[in-house]
């Protein structure tokens, strides 16, 4: 492998930073043994910038490229964005209904309690204002018990390191 630039980040498929490569674990380094790479990163990722700064934190991440795309929020180099889980609201589901069945029985009812029992036939307008209508308004139980969920995609989890040390990058 050819000398890497300081402060390039790359993948590697074992779980150690080679030698002259950090773990990007958002460590803190002092600036006066890595004055070069502090001069690149300076504090995007953190510290103190006057003793010290932190490397980038990838645990859990995954990298986007810096700028602003087509109908895309900008993301600055640095920025955290997004989350790990979601908890939906009711404003957020479309709307939609469900369907759903009620058995009747031909024996006259028994209870007042509806749970667990079949409505028996009446000759009131029980479940519409008028006769021989539909239904009136029903709904069905609420489900989902309000838990946040994972929206990350599929992954693979690989060592994602910076270089200590490398060539400066110039820029172009």
């Amino acid at each position: 492998m050819s000398e890497p630039y300081l402060g390039q980040i790359q993948m590697f498929g074992f779980n150690f930073p080679p030698r002259g490569w950090a773990q990007c674990d958002g460590q803190t380094l002092p600036i006066s043994q890595n004055s070069a790479l502090f001069s690149l990163l300076g504090t995007i990722y953190g510290g103190d910038g006057r003793t010290t700064f932190q490397l980038p934190d990838l645990r859990g991440r995954a990298p986007e490229h810096q700028g602003q795309g087509p109908g895309l929020p900008n993301a600055p180099i640095g920025g955290r964005n997004g989350a790990v889980t979601h908890q939906l609201t009711v404003q957020q589901l479309p709307s939609h209904s469900h369907n759903f069945r009620v058995d009747c029985n031909t024996d006259e009812g028994s209870t007042d309690n509806p749970q667990g029992a079949y409505p028996g036939p009446s000759n009131e307008d029980v479940y519409s204002p008028s006769k021989d209508d539909k239904m009136g308004g029903m709904t069905t139980d609420a489900t989902g018990n309000g838990s946040a969920f994972d929206i990350r995609g599929p992954r693979l989890t690989v060592n994602f390191c910076i270089a200590l040390q490398g060539i400066f990058p110039s820029r172009s």
